[in-house]
């Protein structure tokens, strides 16, 4: 294993901040990288790679891996030190407001640009070619804020992978998970695995997130060499979101870890026989078919329904209690489909989101994420 160490740039004199990266594996062939918590307090996937080290490493010194693995265990120091008042903020940077998992540079056009030229008929000397030029292109792309420097930091080391993992969570949530269409015959046997109970697939949620940078790269450069070079997939990415911020346990972590491990197994990366992958609880749907329910005024939330629940069209999910004026305003759903999350907090404002129903039929368009 090498333990690397990557200087970010501080916000203030005397002020430091480093990005850690754990190394295994051959250095030459397949690559997968993981990393957890770019959202600072999203910890369920944090205690996950902290068991993913040890079991690596043990599997590392038996001689198990095939392909180089790449952890992250902490992608986020910037927002692990922000706690205000003793709340943990780690979704916003609070200097810019911004979501620390949008805006990843994106050198699509720069590169199929430069890449134009040298492109033949062999996919994989295509692939490698892209490739050296996108993790030169991020070498050398500037950072004038700490902010773009831990995000390039991440991209850099994430750029050549195969297989990219983001582990997240959500407020209160059940398991599931975020891909593309593209990318999902190759996803599904680890939503098996895992028990991903939603499966929400887009092809561009917007917001240039941290898996679709990757993604979205590969996608517009086949679109655009369709009918001259081919163009392999050079990297699948998956956010998975391990249930809710306060599911945080050696039980529910170890199992996780054992998921990603067998996963790793099937797709080659690690020797030995995987398990067979069992089918996910529910099939996939589109990203675009979830209905978001929000509050219509402010007040207490009283919540009918929780996480994992199957609704049916028109059914009470929550209550807004105004009790100043009495007002009792229940939320319903509009479509049949999954409770897969719903908010932490207890005292709605008015336009809140509260919940998040994985449908079937398409209810949305462009900007899918949350803020």
């Amino acid at each position: 294993m090498r333990h690397m160490i990557h200087d970010l740039l501080g916000p203030t004199p005397g002020s430091v901040r480093q990005l850690h990266s754990f190394h295994y594996g051959p250095s030459a062939g397949g690559k997968v990288y993981i990393q957890a918590s770019l959202h600072a307090d999203e910890l369920p996937g944090m205690l996950v790679a902290w068991h993913l080290k040890h079991r690596l490493a043990a599997l590392e010194a038996e001689g198990q891996l095939r392909h180089e693995i790449v952890l992250v265990p902490v992608a986020n120091p910037a927002g692990l030190e922000q706690v205000v008042l003793d709340a943990p903020l780690g979704r916003f940077e609070l200097h810019s407001g911004e979501n620390f998992n949008r805006h990843f540079v994106d050198l699509s056009d720069t590169i199929g640009d430069q890449v134009e030229g040298l492109l033949g008929q062999d996919p994989e000397l295509n692939q490698e070619l892209i490739r050296d030029h996108l993790r030169r292109n991020l070498l050398a792309h500037p950072a004038h804020t700490p902010l773009q420097a831990q995000r390039l930091t991440l991209q850099r080391l994430a750029c050549d992978a195969d297989l990219i993992l983001d582990l997240h969570c959500d407020f209160e949530a059940v398991e599931h998970l975020y891909t593309t269409p593209e990318a999902w015959p190759q996803i599904e046997p680890l939503a098996g695995y895992l028990g991903a109970q939603a499966s929400l697939l887009a092809t561009d949620s917007g917001g240039q997130s941290f898996d679709e940078c990757f993604s979205l790269l590969w996608l517009q450069l086949q679109q655009r060499f369709a009918r001259r070079f081919p163009i392999p997939t050079g990297s699948v990415s998956v956010t998975l979101e391990l249930r809710g911020q306060a599911d945080v346990s050696h039980g529910l972590a170890e199992r996780d870890c054992q998921a990603i491990l067998d996963y790793l197994t099937f797709r080659g990366a690690l020797a030995g026989q995987a398990p067979p992958p069992p089918a996910p609880p529910r099939p996939a749907t589109p990203l675009a078919a979830v209905e978001l329910l929000v509050a219509p005024h402010g007040g207490l939330l009283v919540f009918q329904a929780k996480p994992g629940q199957y609704l049916e069209a028109g059914q009470v999910v929550a209550e807004v209690i105004d009790p100043l004026d009495d007002r009792v305003t229940a939320i319903h759903t509009q479509q049949a489909g999954l409770l897969y999350a719903r908010s932490g907090r207890r005292l709605a404002t008015h336009g809140m989101a509260i919940a998040h129903v994985a449908g079937e039929r398409l209810c949305r368009s462009g900007y899918l994420l949350a803020p």
